[in-house]
């Protein structure tokens, strides 16, 4: 069995890109973990979540892919040291990676989207996601969705249920 963890900010995740990729994964037959830096994450619009493992604990090496829905708090919380070491492990591990929304950009500033396609939300009034992403390397592409080797992007919480159904297909095809 696959196993997947979705590491999420203690508030203002975005519920979509939460519920819904969790969701395809599980009917998929993906086991999947939550870590949090906090015990309980409250979303955007209120969905309640309970982490199985403090992002402090997380052991990169029990999972096949790694996970980072976005909305505000992704910016706020996980924009670390912390995370980016853990999505380094990961994607050095050749384990899965995939962010969505806002996520991307801290694949970016973690350093492995240097010479890859990528994807992130914007707005017509905000780019500034999509200037991290080149900041850093990264090959901005316009698509609901991107693959590039072993990292997922996905654009915004609209394409919740194709980037869960990305990430399956990805996951189980190895």
């Amino acid at each position: 069995m696959k196993k997947a963890v979705m590491i999420i900010a203690s508030k203002n995740f975005r519920d979509e890109e939460y519920f819904i990729t969790k969701e395809v994964l599980k009917k998929g037959g993906v086991l999947v973990k939550t870590a949090c830096d906090k015990p309980k994450a409250v979303g955007k619009f209120g969905g309640e979540a309970e982490a199985d493992i403090l992002i402090n604990d997380l052991k990169i090496d029990e999972f096949d892919a790694i996970i980072l829905p976005g909305g505000s708090g992704a910016s706020e919380l996980l924009d670390n040291e912390l995370t980016y070491s853990i999505v380094k492990d990961a994607f050095y591990k050749k384990k899965l990676v995939a962010a969505i929304c806002i996520a991307p950009t801290i694949l970016a500033r973690a350093g492995i989207l240097e010479g890859k396609n990528a994807t992130v939300w914007s707005s017509s009034l905000d780019k500034s996601a999509i200037n991290i992403l080149r900041e850093n390397g990264a090959t901005y592409t316009r698509k609901e969705i991107v693959i590039d080797g072993n990292i997922i992007t996905g654009e915004n919480a609209e394409f919740s249920q194709e980037f869960g159904e990305t990430i399956l297909r990805e996951l189980t095809k190895s």
